[in-house]
């Protein structure tokens, strides 16, 4: 199981320990390290900084939202990127939701996400590939755009700048059944959400065999700490969040998913108390168990007897967010 490094978006501004943070996971051994966008910094631009201050660990996003860009952008993106880094691109997806979609980029949520899902990776792998210009006659995603609104001079193209990779990795978030189980068939990786070592098979109905070389690369919260209690906090605040605040109420991916592990009560109490302007309450309101089973958090001693179990699954990358090099320091060591 690889280590990776996960840093996620900037809050109010950059933060001072990010580059810190990538640099001492290099030195450790991580393999990886990975970025994300919400609806502040964009996810390319933190990784491209890290990039050039770093020469061997592996440069991902988790996630770049598909809605933020057409799939002829987002191939850019990478393979812009890994040019410059060396070949070191790991290009995480992921589709947001109706809230995102609609209220931040100003663009319907798809009917078929499914389908949009499909399309965008498809688009991305014909112009990493580079092998013919770019063609999809697609229900989301048409190149050329033969649409009602358009002049009908639409041209086929292929990128001109060869990329260094036909084969950069795709990854995608996903956490419906339906989801999964096309990212299996159409994906290099799978970034799930929420990851459990010891109820996945349940939670998310995996096959007995996954593809060969397929990535199962969920995110953890670490903190070395000796109150277990207060080391959830942060895991709390960010469960209170995406549950109450992510999503509408009658469609939040993220409760959903807290709803099959079986606390579909506590997260509908978390959505009432978030709507209802009382976060700090449904903050408290999400429950130890619940943040404790998806963390690894506390002493020395109780991190590496829960790490073990992290180990028996099919995780193959575990990306880590760490508020300290400590953590990270202890992380690499445990599983050396």
């Amino acid at each position: 199981m690889r280590l990776g490094l996960a840093l996620g978006y900037w809050g109010r501004g950059p933060s001072p320990a990010h580059l810190d943070l990538a640099r001492e996971a290099e030195r450790l051994g991580y393999d990886s390290v990975w970025t994300a966008e919400a609806w502040g910094s964009d996810a390319f631009t933190a990784l491209t900084w890290i990039a050039a201050h770093t020469s061997r660990i592996r440069l991902g996003t988790a996630v770049a939202q598909m809605a933020a860009r057409a799939p002829t952008t987002t191939a850019m993106h990478a393979l812009t990127l890994d040019h410059l880094s060396g070949g070191r691109v790991l290009l995480g997806l992921g589709l947001s939701g109706p809230q995102v979609v609609e209220g931040w980029y100003g663009r319907p949520f798809p009917r078929s996400p499914l389908t949009a899902t499909r399309e965008y990776v498809d688009v991305v792998r014909q112009v990493l590939r580079r092998e013919a210009p770019v063609r999809l006659d697609g229900r989301h995603h048409s190149h050329p755009y033969t649409g009602p609104d358009g002049t009908g001079l639409g041209k086929a193209l292929k990128p001109i700048t060869h990329p260094l990779r036909a084969d950069v990795p795709v990854l995608l978030g996903a956490e419906g059944p339906k989801n999964i189980a096309q990212t299996l068939a159409i994906a290099d990786g799978w970034l799930p959400l929420y990851w459990t070592p010891d109820r996945w098979a349940q939670v998310y109905a995996l096959p007995d065999a996954l593809p060969q070389d397929f990535l199962v690369a969920p995110m953890v919260r670490a903190q070395l700490c000796e109150d277990v209690t207060a080391g959830l906090l942060p895991v709390k605040a960010m469960l209170g969040f995406y549950v109450g605040g992510m999503g509408h109420a009658a469609r939040n991916f993220h409760a959903d998913l807290m709803g099959r592990m079986g606390y579909e009560k506590e997260a509908h109490r978390i959505q009432e108390l978030f709507a209802a302007g009382r976060r700090e309450e449904a903050v408290l309101a999400v429950p130890d168990a619940f943040a404790d089973e998806i963390s690894l958090v506390g002493p020395r001693e109780r991190i590496a007897e829960r790490l073990d179990r992290w180990r028996r699954g099919p995780v193959t990358d575990l990306l880590v967010t760490a508020p300290d090099p400590a953590t990270l320091r202890l992380l690499a060591e445990l599983n050396s």
